[in-house]
């Protein structure tokens, strides 16, 4: 059996090849100057099991996971997360990497006591960080059975 060699389908293939490889390695811009942070929370803080984390984001709006929507994105809290994942594919969901995609700016927190690890991350509809990402700091809290309460709890 002898194949024969065709231009147009040798095209095709390269053509359907580079659009997947380069909508693969695409990230939704971020906008300049886009912020996410924690409102209640600050490095070095000392919280009670049971706690409230608010988010924050300035420079870019919040929609749910799979709303293409320009300048948006929706929360992920990173809880000692050793490091990033790859941020050219969507994030996983697991214990350390926690997804808010209805769009929520909030959430109670039990975490064992001792020192921990937070991160946020805004990510775009298909859970891909934007380029360049938003991200806050990493800040280290402590859980403690002795801490007060806190006051916006």
């Amino acid at each position: 059996m002898r194949l024969r060699f065709s231009w147009p389908l040798a095209l095709l293939t390269v053509f359907l090849t580079f659009v997947a490889s380069a909508e693969a390695g695409s990230r939704t811009p971020s906008a300049p100057g886009a912020t996410v942070d924690f409102s209640n929370l600050s490095d070095g803080d000392v919280v009670p099991p049971g706690f409230t984390v608010r988010f924050k984001v300035s420079g870019m709006g919040i929609a749910p996971a799979g709303s293409e929507i320009e300048n948006t994105g929706h929360f992920h809290l990173l809880i000692d997360l050793p490091e990033l994942p790859d941020l050219d594919q969507p994030l996983p969901a697991n214990d350390h990497i926690v997804h808010f995609g209805k769009g929520q700016t909030l959430t109670n927190l039990d975490l064992p006591e001792g020192a921990h690890t937070l991160q946020l991350l805004l990510a775009d509809y298909a859970h891909v960080a934007h380029d360049p990402p938003v991200m806050s700091k990493v800040i280290t809290i402590t859980v403690s059975g002795d801490a007060p309460p806190p006051a916006d709890s």
